[in-house]
């Protein structure tokens, strides 16, 4: 247990409802892939679940407290320190827990999947991997191992291995999305090493990405997380030059229409207004670059939580430099909150 909890489960609280932070663990990571009960008389399984019922309680607990807190504002150094204390005191007997049953069953890759998500959650992400390439070693086969070892080298390790570790949680279970979104991420995001790996352009890398999320997308349609990063991908595509300027037009048009469909289809699946106007900034951006200035006033004036203080901000500015006429003092709902994450 160390002082990293506190800011993971704090940043988690504070921008996501319950229900997101329990999604951005689960759809972000895929931590917890494959590690769900089944009705069992099994003594041994019995004892297994039990730790991951009593794993999930402790962090909804924590989770709780730090939402309360957090309503409270600011903490001193000693309020901190406190909390610290009540929330390692709640963990150890999880801890414990892990460690006897896996003292006894070692093979148990299961097990050690859940142990390494639950120590990756608190913000041990070595004690995470070791967990992780233990379960790869005692069950070759089990595809979640594959996936949460993979994610361990994403994060801080090697991407060209994490390529190759989702490859093999794919080809192992097909039928998860989750294991494909999450290449389709790291493609994303590690575009160099995606290029060097695949031996592709940069281009070719985003139109990759684009490839895994709709195939991730097509397998779990109501999947908000899965939408919005797809949605996300067209930012990186760039459309083709041509000597007639009406033909790049046209296809800036295209790919700007494609992209606001892609966010339209987010939105439906948006499960809280700060999702949604979030949505809302996307629209605006996409349509002050096809010169859409009146649908994108539209929408910026739709977003109000000072969370999207700067992004509205931003944009506003950038909407009053394409379009004659608009300033900031007729801008509908011209941001003027403070500055906020």
């Amino acid at each position: 247990m160390n002082d990293l909890l506190i800011g993971l489960l704090s940043a988690l609280v504070a921008t996501n409802t319950p229900a997101a932070v329990s999604n951005l663990v689960q759809q972000k990571t895929g931590l917890k892939v494959a590690v769900t009960a089944v009705a069992t008389n099994d003594p041994v399984e019995l004892a297994y679940q039990k730790l991951m019922a009593d794993d999930d309680a402790a962090q909804a607990e924590v989770d709780e407290w730090i939402q309360a807190r957090n309503k409270l504002g600011p903490q001193t150094d000693v309020e901190k320190a406190i909390l610290n204390g009540r929330i390692k005191r709640r963990f150890e007997p999880v801890i414990k827990g892990y460690e006897d049953f896996l003292n006894v069953h070692t093979n148990h890759a299961n097990a050690r999947i859940a142990y390494g998500s639950f120590l990756n959650d608190i913000g041990d992400e070595d004690a995470a991997h070791v967990q992780w390439k233990k379960a790869t070693e005692v069950d070759p086969k089990n595809p979640a191992a594959w996936n949460n070892l993979a994610n361990a080298e994403g994060h801080h390790g090697d991407s060209k291995i994490a390529f190759e570790y989702y490859a093999k949680a794919m080809e192992l279970d097909p039928t998860e999305p989750v294991y494909i979104q999450n290449l389709a991420t790291t493609v994303f995001l590690f575009r160099k090493d995606a290029m060097e790996h695949y031996r592709i352009t940069e281009q070719q890398v985003f139109e990759k990405a684009m490839a895994l999320y709709r195939k991730a997308f097509a397998m779990d349609p109501e999947n908000y997380s899965m939408a919005a990063e797809l949605a996300q991908t067209f930012y990186g595509i760039k459309t083709p030059k041509f000597e007639d300027t009406n033909a790049t037009r046209a296809a800036e048009i295209k790919l700007g229409d494609e992209a606001l469909a892609a966010w339209k289809t987010a939105q439906k699946l948006a499960s809280n207004e700060l999702e949604r106007e979030g949505i809302h900034l996307h629209f605006a951006r996409w349509q002050i670059n096809l010169g859409r200035y009146a649908e994108a006033r539209t929408n910026l004036a739709s977003v109000s939580n000072e969370v999207w203080a700067v992004t509205k901000r931003n944009l506003t500015k950038k909407l009053e430099s394409k379009e004659p006429g608009f300033s900031t003092t007729n801008a509908p709902g011209a941001a003027s909150a403070p500055e906020s994450k």
